[in-house]
């Protein structure tokens, strides 16, 4: 069987780890994005878009069906966006428009990166739109959604200077703490890492299922990713 693949947030910092790890998994590899990702290959198809809001038109050429599994690795920060409603309209509605494209096409298995935080009754607004989207989403009901909570991610990002400090000043720390602390920083490509054994995980599992699937959500802590991508000495 052909495995596909799409991608949205493929030029974040998970995201650009997450496309070279899935390249090796999936025969075809589709990525919107509006700008190209840093690692390329032959499985790879990718599509620029400058709008997500014009996504719809891209979806009507790029061959999704029901052997795609689809992840969105899409996010940003308000002050990335530059304001509250810029913020929740690339996090909550581009995020919700692209899973519903894909269900429209029969895509069964969702895979979305979110936040350890996600809290809809938290006082912060990141916070609450995180949480906005997984609701969202699995309104949808797609036979296979996993839902990854990341602690803050360790890695090259720019126009997010609480993170570079906190990451700064977890390099000082880092010997000191135990990996098995739920608050424990993560590196962007431990979460990709993460998405993409889950889902070769459901893929290998679905060879050998010969009765009817049923719906699934599994939430991803970030404990249980460190865990899962933990290399052995």
């Amino acid at each position: 069987m052909q495995r596909k693949a799409i991608v949205i947030g493929a030029t974040g910092l998970v995201g650009q780890h997450l496309v070279k790890q899935l390249s090796e998994l999936y025969d075809t590899l589709i990525v919107i994005a509006r700008r190209p990702p840093r690692y390329i290959n032959t499985s790879m198809r990718f599509y620029q878009v400058n709008d997500f809001d014009n996504l719809a038109e891209i979806f009507s050429s790029v061959g999704v069906d029901k052997k795609t599994d689809a992840f969105s690795c899409l996010g940003t920060t308000k002050k990335q966006a530059g304001s509250s409603e810029a913020f929740r309209k690339i996090d909550h509605d581009y995020n919700v428009n692209f899973a519903k494209l894909c269900q429209d096409k029969g895509v069964e298995n969702f895979f979305l990166l979110s936040s350890m935080n996600a809290d809809i009754h938290s006082r912060f607004l990141y916070n609450r739109v995180k949480a906005e989207t997984e609701q969202s989403i699995l309104a949808l009901n797609f036979t296979q959604t996993v839902i990854f909570r990341p602690s803050l991610l360790l890695g090259k990002h720019k126009g997010r200077p609480l993170e570079s400090m906190g990451q700064k000043a977890f390099k000082l720390i880092s010997p000191l703490v135990s990996e098995s602390m739920p608050l424990h920083p993560i590196s962007a490509k431990r979460v990709a890492s993460a998405m993409a054994m889950s889902a070769h995980d459901i893929y290998e599992r679905s060879k050998y299922r010969s009765e009817p699937r049923i719906t699934t959500t599994r939430i991803i802590e970030n404990k249980q990713m460190l865990s899962m991508t933990r290399v052995k000495q």
